[in-house]
């Protein structure tokens, strides 16, 4: 993994999800440095991961080789023109946006033309270290820089690249709004089981072990598809069979479909926000 020096402009849950991955995968602590306006988050860092950390966030971009965008989309802009005023130009430095909902050109004009922006959309799980992350880069990106995105976001689970900007509205719709889909789906099972006499609790286990096992015989099981998977476990004329067939019967595969496509509607309607 290359070793730069890296700035996490925001200290919040992502940044710190972010830096522990790097942490426990043998990063220098040294070479890490946070910057938030409160103190509490930026204490709790240094205390448990030992990195460098300042409430200044023109002082961490100043020495950081790569900047991390974790403020919030809305304080963006002002955060980026403040940063831009105070040191003058971001020449020779990478930055990496965990924002969601910003384009790679409104980040380059918000930075004071700087085009060296890579763009990240990481979901919640990465709070687990189980994340999916989509990346973008424009063309004039070099590999270095694409590596060191790359490295970093893989520190929070898995990657993925999209060749046009526009994919990262899919991965909003696959991945990154997609866990409030499982959470649904699973809340639903949780509700009716209760309904069949189960206490809450017991209905919460049977789901979210039922749930982690289906995950992990995808991911254990990579040969075969997730139809091959779901026809495996549907017995002909069983019990499996007759459920698959009433959520058929009822539009779950194209209301699923309508709601993806509702995500990435969205996603482009935030993109004009900031």
């Amino acid at each position: 993994m290359q070793q730069r020096t890296l700035a996490f402009i925001g200290a919040g849950n992502m940044s710190r999800s972010i830096i522990a991955g790097l942490i426990q995968a043998g990063y220098p602590a040294e070479r890490i440095i946070a910057a938030n306006p409160s103190r509490p988050k930026l204490d709790e860092l240094a205390s448990q991961f030992g990195i460098r950390i300042t409430q200044d966030n023109a002082e961490a971009a100043r020495e950081a080789e790569v900047i991390v965008l974790a403020v919030k989309p809305q304080l963006m802009a002002g955060m980026l023109t403040a940063l831009v005023a105070e040191l003058g130009s971001l020449d020779g430095k990478l930055l990496i946006s965990i924002a969601a909902g910003i384009r790679v050109a409104r980040l380059q004009e918000m930075a004071g033309g700087h085009e060296r922006i890579i763009r990240t959309m990481p979901n919640t799980p990465s709070l687990l270290g189980l994340g999916m992350t989509g990346l973008y880069a424009p063309p004039a990106i070099g590999q270095a820089d694409r590596a060191v995105a790359e490295q970093m976001m893989q520190s929070v689970g898995k990657t993925l690249w999209v060749d046009e900007e526009a994919g990262i509205n899919g991965v909003i719709a696959a991945a990154g709004s997609a866990p409030a889909y499982f959470f649904l789906f699973m809340q639903a099972i949780a509700e009716e089981a209760e309904a069949m006499g189960f206490t809450p609790e017991q209905a919460r286990l049977l789901v979210q072990q039922t749930a982690l096992g289906a995950a992990a015989m995808v991911e254990q099981n990579p040969e075969l598809s997730l139809q091959t998977l779901r026809e495996q476990v549907t017995s002909k004329g069983g019990t499996t069979a007759e459920a698959v067939k009433t959520f058929q019967e009822q539009g779950l595969m194209p209301l699923t479909a309508r709601a993806m496509q509702a995500a990435v509607t969205r996603a482009g309607e935030m993109e004009t926000l900031f």
